[in-house]
């Protein structure tokens, strides 16, 4: 049997292909064990897997100032260490990486083990996780065609991101009940990240009294961030973090407003759903949310408005236009080539692991 070890943390995006993959690694026979931070999202989102769990020291490398800088490069040295010492004693035969900081000593130890490596690419530009750990690695799988020209021409490989095949199967009546909701008036579901984006929290429930005159809202804000005082709104159901109801929700949702992470994208994709992107602003991060919602708006899957120039009005008269051509965005997403990206990756896996 055949061991592979899997990494990636910090958000959800850096966790959720992983546990994509998982009923196929296990279809194929392959002995998993997962390496995360101590306690980052991914511990969370592990617990249910049932496969060994192994937490290792963490740091954030930044391209600022901060004052972490000059502790955060011990945490990974520890790290290092620490993934070297599992290496020797899982004994796997291949690594795959979906990226985030707690990823980079892993990638690092298996080259020391000499253990091969796969690294898992999701936003259009390579982060600094991935840039650091890319010339360690056997390989590297993107997820959009764009991406191709950033990665060494002989690692690259297109595969698409992997989509969790239960999202597919979704039942929408079961949504309904949970959120207490009528068939009488389409369902908008918006979604800040794992984390929750007080910009979009704010700016939807300021624009709630109108948006219920037509929509029921469905509500990812993150954690922390439920407010209390909206838990009675009719029409209106609020959620810090959605776990296995996300299928349902998917189901019924008729309009989704969202971040541009790569990963929850491709699944708005893979489900076909008419959407509204708002990117992380490049104040805020490096860009790559910009640049992976410019890529699926000028496919024609998706309407972009960037933050900086939101207005109340102005969103909900985007929202208004996107739910009344919804159907131009559905047929563009239909008509996508896609690629049957679990089982590229899982082809590639068992090529690259030691023989």
């Amino acid at each position: 049997m055949k061991k592979i070890i899997l990494t990636g943390g910090g958000t959800a995006g850096h966790v959720t292909p992983n546990i994509a993959l998982l009923p196929a690694l296990k279809e194929a026979e392959f002995e998993i064990s997962y390496i995360g931070s101590y306690h980052g999202i991914e511990k969370q989102l592990l617990k249910e897997q049932k496969i060994p769990y192994y937490g290792i020291s963490s740091g954030k490398l930044r391209r600022y100032f901060d004052i972490k800088n000059f502790s955060d490069p011990l945490k990974v040295i520890k790290g290092f260490g620490q993934s070297i010492r599992l290496m020797r004693k899982l004994k796997p035969d291949i690594v795959f990486s979906k990226g985030g900081f707690v990823s980079v000593p892993v990638i690092l130890a298996a080259k020391f083990c000499h253990v091969p490596s796969i690294i898992h690419e999701s936003d259009l530009t390579p982060g600094l996780a991935n840039k650091l750990a890319i010339p360690n690695a056997a390989k590297v799988c993107c997820n959009f065609p764009e991406t191709l020209k950033y990665l060494p021409q002989d690692k690259a490989v297109l595969t698409g991101s992997p989509i969790r095949s239960e999202l597919l199967s979704g039942n929408k009546e079961n949504a309904r009940r949970l959120c207490g909701f009528t068939n009488e008036k389409p369902v908008l579901f918006i979604v800040g990240g794992s984390s929750g984006s007080k910009f979009i929290n704010d700016t939807i429930r300021g624009l709630l009294p109108e948006l219920l005159k037509t929509y029921q809202v469905i509500h990812m804000c993150g954690k922390g961030n439920i407010e209390a005082a909206l838990d009675r709104t009719a029409g209106y159901k609020q959620f810090e973090y959605i776990g296995k109801e996300l299928n349902d929700i998917f189901a019924l949702a008729d309009l989704v407003i969202s971040r541009a992470g790569a990963n929850s994208i491709c699944e708005l994709l893979a489900l076909h759903k008419p959407n509204i992107l708002i990117p992380l602003s490049a104040n805020a991060s490096r860009g790559d949310q910009i640049l992976n919602a410019q890529s699926f708006e000028k496919q024609g899957f998706s309407v972009v408005i960037e933050e900086e120039i939101i207005t109340p009005d102005k969103l909900l008269n985007i929202i208004h236009e996107t739910y009344k051509n919804r159907e131009r965005y559905v047929t563009a997403m239909r008509q996508s080539s896609t690629i049957n990206s679990v089982e590229k990756i899982l082809s590639l896996i068992k090529e690259t692991a030691k023989s």
